[in-house]
């Protein structure tokens, strides 16, 4: 009778989701990932599937720290919104570490290179994003109704601008960027917004 097949998932998955963080869907071949991981071609495919499979569990495996990024900052009652909202900027770009920082962002990193993926990967990635919108959009509506929010810019716009932000700051501290530089791009668009 054969041994079960003995291996730390969660470390599986956090090497195989840092392999597609770093390098992208694409260039992360199965045998990349088989290296990065340290479990063979048999493993990876009775345990998470084929490549396709496995990206969507490393999603999931980057959404929770997305989850901690939102549930430390975004939905953080003792925080006024505005302060959560910096705050998710600070807990999801500068105080994270130097190595994830100069990797950007999953997320973003994907739907730059989303050209090439099926529509099932696409909308795997997007939902991830639409998480971070909506607890943007639940925070800007506070804002906005204590009027905290510029004359004239509506809460799906502010999300939009924040959204966008958070995409060019990614990307910038994937460029090099020092948090530095990042928290002052950070606090102007937050204080375009911000009434």
């Amino acid at each position: 009778m054969a041994r079960p097949v003995e291996f730390d998932e969660n470390k599986v998955l956090t090497n195989a989701m840092e392999q597609f963080w770093k390098e992208g869907y694409e260039a992360s071949s199965v045998q990349k990932l088989l290296d990065c991981t340290g479990i063979n071609r048999g493993t990876l495919y009775n345990s998470f599937g084929d490549k396709d499979t496995f990206f969507k569990s490393c999603v999931d495996q980057y959404n929770k720290l997305v989850e901690q990024q939102i549930a430390a900052s975004l939905k953080n009652e003792k925080l006024g919104a505005w302060d959560a909202i910096e705050a998710y900027f600070d807990e999801s770009v500068i105080n994270v570490t130097n190595k994830h920082r100069s990797m950007g962002c999953l997320l973003v990193n994907s739907v730059c290179e989303s050209i090439n993926y099926d529509k099932e990967i696409r909308k795997v990635v997007r939902g991830s994003l639409a998480v971070i919108r909506k607890a943007l959009v639940a925070r800007l509506k506070d804002a906005h109704k204590n009027r905290k929010v510029k004359k004239g810019v509506s809460v799906e716009f502010a999300a939009d601008v924040l959204m966008n932000s958070l995409h060019g700051i990614r990307v910038n501290s994937r460029d090099g960027k020092t948090p530095r530089q990042l928290k002052e791009l950070i606090k102007f668009t937050i204080s375009s917004l911000k009434k």
